[in-house]
């Protein structure tokens, strides 16, 4: 029977954790009065969890990439036709949900084949987290101001991007049993690496290059450092 196999159990678990980010963004976006910039933040913030799932059930490599291949034609229809109000109904043209999708695909591809999955749950972590709460931040509390390439970005903005950047990093090595002052040191690159990537990002790359950024500054240094 097709749900029989472990494999089965295990994706439909990280698809019931998707189908409800969407459920209660979409949900909020339909039956409130919210800005839509929340709802996008929820599926921002939201979704970037499942690397842990995949990560922890050992989902294969080419199923994140085929399911990252569906969810970015899927963006992409969505900023042409209303398929994802809740997320894509924001004034401002920004083509992030699709760049998420394709970071999270070549991140898992990427480092599930270097037998290496912590830095592809560094660097999406980095970017659901990290991103998603420095906008929220430098939005509703952003005072001190300051302008890159014609955008207006705020201290505080910045400041949570690195702090949680940071604690992300240490986080993941601490799991995996990994810590002391060169994770530390390590972790305090990565952040500020993260920051300025997401600082210089222009109509939503900044999914792109933060994940794929972080995780593989992460990977080096980690060579670099511990061998």
């Amino acid at each position: 029977m097709l749900f029989s196999s472990p494999l089965a159990w295990h994706v439909g678990i990280v698809a019931a954790w998707l189908g409800l980010v969407a459920i209660a963004a979409e949900g909020l976006y339909r039956f409130t009065t919210v800005d839509p910039e929340v709802t996008r933040k929820i599926v921002h913030i939201g979704t970037g969890p499942v690397v842990l799932l995949a990560w922890w059930l050992q989902i294969p490599a080419w199923i994140a990439v085929v399911a990252s291949i569906f969810a970015g034609t899927f963006a992409l229809l969505s900023y042409w036709f209303p398929l994802l109000p809740g997320v894509n109904s924001i004034d401002r043209q920004s083509f992030g949900t699709f760049f998420y999708a394709v970071s999270m695909g070549t991140a898992v591809a990427w480092f599930w084949h270097l037998d290496a999955p912590q830095f592809a749950a560094l660097g999406i972590l980095i970017m659901s987290f990290g991103d998603g709460l420095a906008a929220t931040i430098g939005q509703n509390f952003g005072r001190h101001q300051y302008f890159l390439w014609g955008m207006q970005k705020s201290w505080e903005g910045s400041g949570t991007m690195f702090v949680v950047s940071f604690a992300v990093s240490i986080a993941i090595f601490a799991a995996i049993g990994e810590i002391g002052g060169k994770i530390v040191l390590l972790a305090v690159v990565v952040a500020a690496i993260a920051t300025i990537l997401e600082a210089f990002s222009k109509k939503g790359i900044d999914n792109l290059t933060v994940p794929l950024g972080s995780a593989t500054i992460a990977f080096w240094l980690h060579g670099f450092l511990l061998g």
